[in-house]
């Protein structure tokens, strides 16, 4: 029984790491409700890890109901959402080139991440106080400037 369970939840988090690498690497394939999908299948099978010994024989039916839940949406993602996909993105999506492609996006957003936090960190700093700012500059044009009443 308590392996079972153990298998069950490393099937959940397994299946929660589907959800969220595979519209990570390929973009075409996302949807929004992906995120809540492996968040709720990444939390059961983090409880069921935690709560293997006090789980009673009832529940564990309750356990394979939602197993096959979570089969028919790795169905869902795997089945139709690849026959929606055009002839072109098909084959687009085979080739090492566009996961490379994918993956670099990827990283090209954690390091814009990365700097963006870098810039709000230096805002902290006290550095920047003792440099002078450079004087402002006047830009209303001159035609402003003879406004007749």
């Amino acid at each position: 029984m308590i392996s079972s369970i153990i298998l069950l939840s490393f099937f959940y988090l397994i299946s929660g790491a589907i959800f969220l690498f595979v519209p990570l690497i390929y973009l075409e394939l996302g949807r929004p409700k992906d995120l809540l999908i492996a968040f709720f299948n990444l939390v059961v099978g983090f409880i069921l890890i935690i709560k293997n010994k006090t789980i009673s024989e009832s529940f564990f039916l309750i356990l394979l109901v939602l197993t096959a839940l979570v089969s028919l949406y790795l169905l869902e993602i795997f089945v139709s959402r690849w026959n929606q996909l055009t002839d072109k993105e098909k084959n687009k999506l085979t080739t090492f080139l566009e996961f490379k492609n994918n993956l670099s996006k990827i990283l090209e957003a954690i390091n814009l991440g990365v700097k963006n936090f870098a810039k709000t960190w230096n805002y902290l700093s006290f550095e920047k106080n003792n440099q002078k700012i450079g004087a402002k500059k006047w830009v209303r044009n001159d035609k402003n400037d003879n406004i007749k009443v």
